[in-house]
């Protein structure tokens, strides 16, 4: 098994973002097709990076025969059309996936209602709801909308000229996250199912299925990562940052993260009722403000664990808030 990904033929390609987390990570597949795995954000500065760094490898946007979309975040899929418009690419992403993508902007308003009820719904104040709608119209700029030509699902073989690539469908980061994997060289490009440096955040967003339910996040994103965590892997290609050469070990370690927090909130509902927005803040005091839909995903998600091993329990109020409470 190869054990670097240039030794696989395949590149990364850095782009900025202007995110907290940094450059996201696209990969350039040097085969029949030439593939891009993800596209960065909707900026100038990303689009030139990126022919910066197609020009490095002698290629250009023009050369590109398929991209595909790892999953709906708009880092990760901003330049899609863009690129597909130039090259003629065809481009993949997880099937589901393909309406929302056409209709993005509509998408992203939509997202923005069911965030803004779900807020309300776990005790966040107006001014932050406010605050925080504001900044999701400026920041939805990022994306862009884009048509899918080739949906995919889970198990899907994608066919190069010298590889293929099975696609795994890993929900949890998203509700579209998936990722590619090369069995004969022990490689996976993981986007963001699996990052070396942080953990992934499973955010709570609604399902694809037009139901506008909510997706329980970190429940499926706990599940996708025990499936990952049986392949025989060398190289996991990440969206943010390093590679991971030890999955395994990770993803022991984030199981091991997780198990704790979940702890500690039951822990904070046994001493007295609280909304998941109290939650948050005792966990992590200020950044439970201007990061409150972050926080509060990871709350839900520890909550919906919580509840399901019967440890707590959720009562709404005459005003429409949940509060958690302990089972005794």
């Amino acid at each position: 098994m190869g054990s670097s990904a240039p030794d696989a033929g395949v590149h990364r390609l850095a782009l900025p973002t202007g995110f907290a987390v940094g450059p996201v990570n696209c990969w350039l597949i040097d085969d029949d097709p030439l593939t891009l795995v993800d596209a960065g954000p909707n900026s100038g500065t990303a689009l030139h990076t990126l022919e910066r760094g197609l020009a490095e490898h002698g290629r250009r946007v023009e050369d590109l025969g398929r991209i595909v979309v790892s999953h709906q975040h708009m880092d990760h899929l901003g330049l899609v059309g863009i690129l597909a418009e130039r090259s003629g690419a065809e481009v993949c992403a997880f099937g589901p996936l393909a309406p929302w993508l056409a209709e993005y902007g509509g998408a992203m308003e939509d997202e923005d209602r069911f965030a803004e009820e779900l807020m309300a719904r776990h005790g966040i104040p107006e001014e932050i709801r406010y605050a925080l709608r504001s900044m999701s119209r400026v920041m939805r700029g990022w994306g862009a909308p884009a048509t899918v030509t080739r949906p995919l699902l889970d198990g899907d073989v994608l066919e190069f000229a010298g590889r293929a690539l099975r696609v795994h469908h890993r929900p949890g980061h998203s509700p579209s996250d998936i990722v590619l994997h090369d069995p004969e060289r022990g490689l996976l490009i993981g986007a963001d199912h699996l990052i070396k440096h942080i953990s992934s955040n499973p955010l709570i967003t609604r399902r694809l299925d037009g139901s506008g339910e909510r997706f329980p996040a970190l429940a499926e994103y706990l599940a996708s990562l025990r499936r990952t965590r049986e392949m025989d892997l060398a190289l996991v290609l990440t969206g943010h940052g390093d590679p991971v050469t030890d999955h395994r070990a990770l993803i022991d370690e984030r199981f091991a993260g997780h198990a704790r927090r979940a702890d500690k909130i039951a822990r904070l509902v046994a001493e007295r009722p609280a909304t998941a927005y109290e939650l948050a803040h005792a966990l992590w005091g200020n950044v439970a403000i201007t990061q409150a839909y972050l926080t509060l995903s990871e709350v839900i998600g520890h909550t919906d664990l919580l509840v399901a091993e019967g440890r707590i329990r959720e009562e709404t109020d005459a005003e429409g808030v949940t509060r958690w409470l302990n089972v005794r």
